[in-house]
């Protein structure tokens, strides 16, 4: 088993200086975990799931000194380097390792798989994004269509960005 919270402190530690990116691993592992447990993971793959929602974003700043951009592909391309020492330091096994580095090295290819772990981590990476990044109403719609497979983060879409706003 991946030790979440060590793995949580190590990712952090890389990231010092850069709240945005350390608040953002932390909301998407929390979505992961909610909406995993929602879908009925078993622990193993629920565990290497957040394993992976916390170092999802781990190659931004390697793709940014690299190749000046964080764009997807790049944030794909250096994680899993970065990733891998990190898990290791966890207690991740091989095993673990692999599966959590291929989630890392394809969260920005949407139709990658349709592995209900890899279909969760998108979910919970665009439900952040969704609200950091201001997404309009038709995005949202549009991704619902596209992006999201299970009940538990259709739920969360719905709810947080189709219905009806809140009125006082």
């Amino acid at each position: 088993m991946i030790d979440i919270a060590k793995l949580a402190a190590l990712a952090a530690a890389y990231d010092a200086g850069d709240p945005r990116r350390v608040q953002h691993l932390m909301k998407v592992y929390a979505f992961c975990r909610v909406i995993g447990q929602g879908e009925g993971l078993d622990a193993y793959t629920q565990n290497v799931l957040e394993a992976a929602a916390v170092l999802h974003d781990i190659g931004i700043h390697e793709a940014e000194r690299k190749h000046a951009s964080s764009a997807g592909k790049w944030q794909e391309a250096e994680g899993p380097a970065v990733a891998a020492p990190l898990l290791a330091q966890a207690g991740a096994d091989e095993a673990e390792t692999a599966r959590a580095l291929w989630l890392i090295a394809h969260h920005h290819t949407y139709d990658a798989s349709a592995d209900t772990d890899f279909r969760i981590l998108l979910e919970a990476d665009f439900l952040v994004n969704a609200y950091e990044d201001a997404l309009p109403r038709e995005a949202c719609r549009t991704a619902g269509e596209r992006v999201f497979r299970t009940k538990t983060g259709r739920a969360f879409l719905q709810s947080l960005y189709l219905a009806p706003p809140y009125q006082v």
